[in-house]
C-alpha cells in the first residue's frame, strides 16, 4: 500500500488500484518478503497507470520504502552498501540451490538490530565492493563449495540470542552436508546451500523430519528482480 501510494503521489495519479499478492515468502521471515512485495507493487502500478517512471525514479521510491526494496527491482547478484540500497552488480556464474527452513513466528528486524548493538556495540562496517573477496571470487567462479565456506551473517548471533532454538535448525542442515548454512537476514528463517537440486531435497526432508521448521522451501538463484509479465490469453 505504501509503495502504491508513493508512486501515485510522484506521478500525480488520482485513481486507485486493486492489489493482490500471492506469495510463499513470509513477511518478517528474514527473506525480504515485504520488500519484494513493495518492489513488485511499484513496477505493477507504474505499468497499470502508465506513469512511465524511469528506473532511477523507481529506485529512489524503493529506497524510501525500505533498504531491501531496491534489490527487489534489480535482482540477480549485487553488493549493497549505504543502508543496503546502493547496489553494485556482482558477477555470478551458474546457479545455486538453496533450502529455507521457515518458522511461523517471525523476528522483528528492529529487535534483532537492537540486540546486535547490545552484543557488538554501536556501529558496524558496511560491505563494499572490495570486501569479502572470498565470497565474490566463489561467485565469479561458480564454485558452490567455496561459496558455502564464505557465507557469513553478522546478525546471526543476535538472532540466536532472541531465538536460541535456531541453533537446532542450523545443526540439522549441517548434519546432512549443507555446503553452508546461516540465518537468513534478521531471521528466523535459516538458509542452507546445497550441492544440487537433489541434495536440496535431501536437506529439506531432513529438516522436516527433525521438526526444526514449520515450512521448508527450496529455491534456485540468482533470479531477476520484479518484472511485468504478459497475461495469458483468455
Amino acid at each position: 500500500m505504501r509503495a502504491a501510494g508513493a508512486l501515485a503521489k510522484l506521478a500525480g495519479v488520482a485513481g486507485g488500484v486493486d492489489q493482490h499478492s500471492g506469495e510463499s515468502v513470509l513477511v518478517a521471515g528474514g527473506m525480504a518478503g515485504g520488500s519484494a512485495d513493495a518492489a513488485a507493487a511499484l513496477l505493477a502500478c507504474d505499468a497499470f497507470w502508465g506513469a512511465g517512471l524511469s528506473r532511477d525514479q523507481l529506485h529512489e521510491l524503493a529506497a524510501g520504502l525500505g533498504s531491501d526494496v531496491p534489490f527487489g527491482l534489480v535482482g540477480h547478484t549485487a553488493i549493497g552498501s549505504g543502508r543496503g540500497d546502493v547496489l553494485t552488480p556482482a558477477l555470478s556464474r551458474g546457479e545455486y540451490h538453496w533450502v529455507f527452513a521457515v518458522r511461523d513466528a517471525g523476528l522483528s528486524t528492529a529487535r534483532v538490530y537492537a540486540e546486535f548493538d547490545a552484543l557488538a556495540g554501536s556501529g558496524s562496517s558496511a560491505l563494499g565492493p572490495d570486501s569479502d573477496l572470498e565470497l565474490l571470487q566463489a561467485l565469479r567462479a561458480g564454485d558452490a563449495t567455496a561459496l558455502g565456506r564464505a557465507l557469513r551473517n553478522d546478525l546471526q548471533p543476535a538472532a540466536l540470542e532472541l531465538a536460541p532454538e535456531l541453533a537446532e535448525t542450523l545443526a540439522a542442515a549441517d548434519d546432512v552436508g549443507a555446503l553452508g548454512v546461516l540465518v537468513s537476514g534478521s531471521g528466523p528463517t535459516v538458509a542452507a546451500l546445497a550441492r544440487s537440486r537433489a541434495h536440496a531435497q535431501v536437506i529439506g526432508a531432513a529438516l522436516t523430519a527433525a521438526g526444526v521448521a514449520d515450512t521448508v522451501l527450496t529455491a534456485v538463484g540468482p533470479v531477476p528482480g520484479a518484472r511485468v509479465i504478459a497475461s495469458p490469453s483468455p
